[in-house]
């Protein structure tokens, strides 16, 4: 069983100390060292609030990972300002939860969840991002001509014909393009979404549900 490397970062040594010690009683997570928090899987804060210093905090380890990928992070907290909660995902903030009614079997679920590439937040939270993405999508990218996932409407058409098994000439055919247009429209979301070439392209505009 491959276990899950865990950072522990806390306001103050005594709640970080206590958090290592109830963690070491589940097989499922080995905490790591403070000095060996750059490769963490999952890093788990536990503060007062989303505040500032603990957005900094997220920053950092996102910057200072090794690992290769992004770590998860979950915080647990007494209350979390929305105002903050869209930074901290940027951050890698994947689950939210209120300490005053969060077990350590309850932490541990959500580090595994959060390792598994699931995200978990109040139902109120869950809410607020939701209508954040949602003013985002209708007062910043529609009036660009994008979606959520930073593609054109025209490459979300090119892309969703490649990944239905077309080739470029017989996209060009059925969007009434050149095939020229095809690959300066494959070049172009390439190049800005700094992905590898056409087939990674496809592969992004899948897992972001555009297509």
């Amino acid at each position: 069983m491959n276990r899950i490397a865990v950072a522990v970062l806390g306001n103050d040594q005594i709640t970080r100390e206590g958090a290592v010690s109830r963690l070491a009683n589940f097989q499922e997570v080995e905490v790591l060292p403070p000095d060996q928090h750059k490769r963490a899987d999952v890093i788990l804060i536990l503060a007062g609030q989303l505040s500032d210093g603990v957005l900094s905090t997220m920053e950092r380890c996102a910057r200072d990972n090794v690992t290769t990928r992004r770590p998860s992070i979950v915080l647990v907290a007494n209350e979390f300002r929305e105002d903050r909660v869209l930074r901290a995902i940027k951050f890698g903030l994947v689950s939210l939860l209120y300490r005053q009614d969060s077990g350590y079997d309850r932490i541990v679920q959500a580090i595994l969840s959060a390792y598994a590439g699931r995200a978990e937040l109040p139902n109120s939270m869950l809410r607020y991002v939701l209508d954040q993405l949602k003013a985002i999508q209708n007062n910043v990218l529609a009036p660009r001509g994008l979606t959520v996932a930073g593609l054109s409407d025209r490459e979300v058409d090119v892309f969703r014909l490649l990944a239905e098994g077309f080739d470029t000439a017989e996209v060009a055919l059925k969007l009434n393009y050149s095939e020229r247009t095809v690959k300066n429209v494959i070049h172009g979301a390439v190049t800005r979404l700094k992905l590898r070439n056409r087939t990674h392209a496809v592969a992004y505009a899948l897992r972001s549900g555009v297509l």
